[in-house]
């Protein structure tokens, strides 16, 4: 149900405390089953909606970075009610209602605790000096912290973290991307032992070591040390060591906050609590007073508690599948863990650690690569009990679904960095979950793939976006989208749909694919390619597709060569069509930059030829109105002004936004507009699969948007921060911090390999944020080719680049020197000087606009051979 639905007059009344994940996936949960005859008010403390903590280093890393769960558009919903600001305080499970700090209160007919946990404190002295890693607020303070000590100490910041499991190293690799020294002190003898053996772990530490991590393992520390401001200068072992901080983090754990379980002074302890904390709750989620349910890190199943968002949504949808009747009950807790740490993959599962009895551990270790990979199974090496991967986590994905079902083949097969090749295929029964944090099974995936009934028309889904929507797979943590997509491509091929990448019915490659073999042999004609590689004559997808590599690769006139016919029709016209058949002119306005002079030549033009202005979104003007043939002496006049196109019309860089800077601006940092200018005329002409977008702000306070362009710049006072892969549109997305702190070279270098990266390897009009998203890795392995350079080609790269800036030419400038090429120019070919006077205009607001259909049947109001003078008449 969505819109604003009325509840009915008498609803069951849910509340929720607390407004974290959990909390949100009940409302989701209650909101997909249906919300007619239920209230639900969810009351959380924090000031924000509902947000993703286990994303929360991207906040870490950039303070803008957007992580609300879901869609805010569920809150409108008149049965659901989110108070920010509201922190429960005590239930009073006689009266069936809650207290809240703000003195307010709620009754109910069914209460849901999501209370969460709070980060662990160090018991040592100075520990009031230091860090938690827990909420947005909590990374903001760690973000600010580093920058401001940067700033001062005029060096890198040394971060110690204080925690070797998975938040830890999560908070030691943001600090790192911050620009700091990552330190980690662990009182284990090696890392995440939570979660991996000693093997493993050593592995894990001889990796992360290799990236610049300094590591104290297997001693305590004592205290924290600072000067008389309070500034932390370094933390003093057990063993009588002083470790160098600048700041400290205490990412030891967390506890639950059953505080509203407890019973206050005087008063009987009604509710059962864990021996390490939490309220103890039934297989139904429910606690021992009926009515009153818990979820996530603050339930106790089984003794024990955990700060994983897998079984916290399971909960979830298990007290919303019960207030509606069903008998849904919580299975246990699903301990598989995945991340990717500045690069290094690491992931556990199920039995990591060998306990139960007769298991057999079948292991390969290179401690030299830093890799590690373990399967446990029975005793007859048939059943999948767990495992451990580290450095290559390839066969994670096939095996996790697998637990506790028979392998199809020996388990030393699964073993990929022992050389033999890839993991054998997996065949997913319909009961195995896919996607953990969603608990997703398989046969889910399979029904929303042949039609489940729930989509649109029931109709089947082939896309992998349009899956991941449906099915909810791949929507949080993202690591099972590989397998989504594999499990997508068997489903089609099963049913008969050939899964496909070709670029169209004339050529059985890629658009990757076919740009590699263009680059490698070296082809420049069209003629030639389709020789070589295609069948036919070409059709409107294949066609101005090869003619944009070419471009890419060449950087020669677009309409050269025979090319000309290759392209759509505004590249054939070197100008946008209009929706009356004549044209807009968008002359080049780097960075937003323009002299008084061209503004006038601008202005006298649109004047002469009677065109319609307007400011566009990437501070340009655009000039509307002019016929096929004015286009030549048009742009005869804006180039003799010293201007160019600004391609307007192409899959290519658009505009260079950007704000005024540090040059006028008294909050800019940095010459955003000089860096705006020096991009625009880097980049322009630049061919891509789909237009191109930049902006560049000379501050946090981001008045050019960058964030919402494909790449972003932002002046910090450590330099610039590039974010990547942000687009408008249909579908929105915010840009990703890729890089930050990056002098003026750098930073070009980053773009650089960035574009041609993306050229390269995007499909056909696929724009960079869907890209990104559906390359394997994601951001994290764009981040290894520029950043890292993990592929090797980043010199090929920017020289392509290079390339591209040395043989630019303006595409009007090269057409107006030819004319046999103005011949294109004319709107009836066989008769040139004849005008087309179909097209009409009538005034409005002091200028033009296209006549309608009713208006055209009328008398002629002015065309394009008739300048507007004004519309007083």
């Amino acid at each position: 149900m969505t819109g604003h639905t009325s509840p009915s007059e008498n609803p069951r009344r849910i509340v929720v405390a607390g407004g974290g994940p959990a909390a949100h996936r009940f409302a989701d949960a209650m909101h997909t089953r249906g919300l007619e005859g239920w209230h639900v008010t969810v009351l959380t403390e924090e000031a924000h909606l509902p947000y993703d903590r286990v994303t929360l280093s991207k906040a870490l890393i950039d303070v803008d970075h957007d992580l609300t769960l879901g869609q805010a558009s569920m809150w409108d919903h008149d049965a659901l009610d989110l108070r920010t600001g509201e922190r429960v305080v005590k239930i009073n499970a006689e009266a069936k209602s809650v207290e809240t700090a703000a003195g307010n209160s709620y009754s109910y007919d069914a209460l849901v605790v999501a209370t969460g946990s709070n980060a662990a404190r160090l018991p040592i002295p100075g520990a009031e000096h230091t860090h938690v890693y827990r909420t947005l607020e909590d990374v903001w303070a760690i973000n600010d912290a580093i920058t401001q000590l940067t700033e001062k100490l005029g060096r890198k910041v040394k971060a110690v973290t204080i925690g070797g499991g998975l938040l830890g190293l999560e908070s030691a690799a943001g600090t790192e991307q911050l620009g700091a020294t990552p330190i980690v002190i662990d009182g284990a003898s090696w890392l995440m032992a939570t979660q991996l053996d000693e093997g493993a772990g050593q592995a894990l530490g001889r990796l992360i070591k290799d990236k610049g991590f300094e590591i104290h393992g297997g001693v305590f520390p004592s205290e924290v040390l600072s000067d008389d401001d309070g500034q932390v200068t370094g933390v003093l072992m057990a063993d009588g060591r002083i470790i160098d901080a600048d700041i400290v983090i205490v990412a030891i754990g967390v506890r639950p906050r059953d505080e509203l379980f407890r019973a206050g002074d005087g008063e009987e302890q009604v509710f059962s609590l864990g021996q390490r904390g939490g309220v103890v709750i039934s297989d139904g989620c429910e606690t021992e007073i009926p009515g009153i349910f818990a979820i996530g890190e603050v339930a106790n199943f089984d003794g024990m508690c955990l700060g994983l968002v897998a079984p916290a949504n399971t909960m979830a949808e298990i007290v919303a599948d019960r207030l509606h009747g069903g008998q849904a009950t919580f299975p246990g807790f699903d301990t598989a863990t995945k991340l990717k740490l500045s690069g290094v993959d690491v992931a556990s599962f199920g039995d990591a650690f060998a306990r139960t009895e007769h298991s057999l551990e079948i292991v390969y270790a290179d401690p030299a690569r830093g890799v590690y990979q373990k399967i446990v199974t029975t005793d007859d090496a048939k059943t999948l009990l767990g495992g451990i991967f580290v450095g290559d986590a390839t066969p994670y994905m096939s095996l996790r679904p697998m637990l506790g079902r028979e392998l199809s083949a020996e388990p030393g097969a699964y073993l990929t960095a022992a050389g033999g090749g890839e993991a054998p295929e997996t065949e997913l029964p319909d009961d195995a979950i896919l996607c953990s944090c969603n608990n997703v099974p398989a046969g889910s995936i399979r029904d929303a793939i042949n039609g489940c009934g729930s989509c649109e028309g029931n109709a089947p889904v082939q896309e992998l976006g349009e899956l991941k929507t449906c099915s909810r797979a791949g929507t949080q943590c993202g690591s099972c989208v590989p397998m989504l997509k594999k499990l997508l491509e068997g489903e089609l091929k099963k049913s008969g749909i050939e899964v496909s990448k070709a670029l169209c019915e004339h050529f059985s490659l890629s658009r990757q694919e076919l740009f590699d073999a263009i680059r490698v042999l070296e082809l420049t004609s069209f003629e030639d390619i389709l020789a070589k590689y295609g069948t036919g004559a070409g059709c409107d997808i294949c066609k101005p597709t090869i003619a944009s590599i070419l471009a890419s690769q060449n950087s020669e006139y677009v309409l050269g060569a025979g090319r000309g016919t290759l392209q759509d029709t505004n590249d054939r016209a070197l100008a946008n069509m209009q929706k009356d058949g004549t044209y807009s002119v968008v002359p080049r306005i780097p960075g937003g930059e323009i002299t008084p002079d061209k503004l006038m030549v601008i202005g006298s033009v649109a004047k002469k030829y009677g065109l319609y202005t307007k400011i566009t979104g990437g501070q340009r003007i655009d000039m509307f109105g002019a016929r096929l043939e004015q286009l030549p002496d048009i742009w005869a006049e804006l180039i003799e002004a010293g201007m160019e196109s600004g391609q307007a019309y192409g899959k290519s860089l658009r505009t260079v936004k950007s704000c005024v800077g540090s040059t006028w601006c008294r909050y800019g940092v940095l010459d955003s507009v000089g860096m705006a200018i020096k991009l625009e005329l880097r980049y322009r002409g630049l061919r891509s699969p789909h237009k191109l977008k930049l902006g560049v702000s000379g501050c946090a306070r981001e008045c050019a948007e960058a964030r919402g362009k494909d790449v972003g710049v932002i002046a910090t006072s450590d330099g610039w921060n590039l974010y990547v892969g942000g687009n408008g549109g249909a579908t929105p997305a915010h840009a990703q911090l890729l890089a930050g702190g990056l002098d003026d070279e750098t930073l070009i270098k980053y773009i650089d390999r960035y574009f041609m990266y993306y050229i390269r390897t995007a499909d056909r009009l696929q724009r960079t944020a869907r890209w990104q998203e559906e390359l394997e890795g994601g951001l994290e392995h764009v981040r290894q080719v520029v950043v890292e350079d993990s592929l090797g080609i980043a010199e090929e790269l920017e020289a392509a680049i290079a390339a591209h800036v040395e043989n630019y030419e303006d595409e009007w400038a090269a057409t107006l020197k030819d004319p046999e090429r103005l011949r294109r120019f004319r709107s009836f070919v066989n008769a040139p000087d004849q005008k087309d006077e179909a097209i009409t205009f009538v005034p409005e607001r002091g200028q033009i606009r296209p006549a309608t259909n009713e208006e055209k049947g009328g008398v002629l109001i002015s065309s394009p051979s008739i300048p507007i003078r004004g519309s007083e008449d």
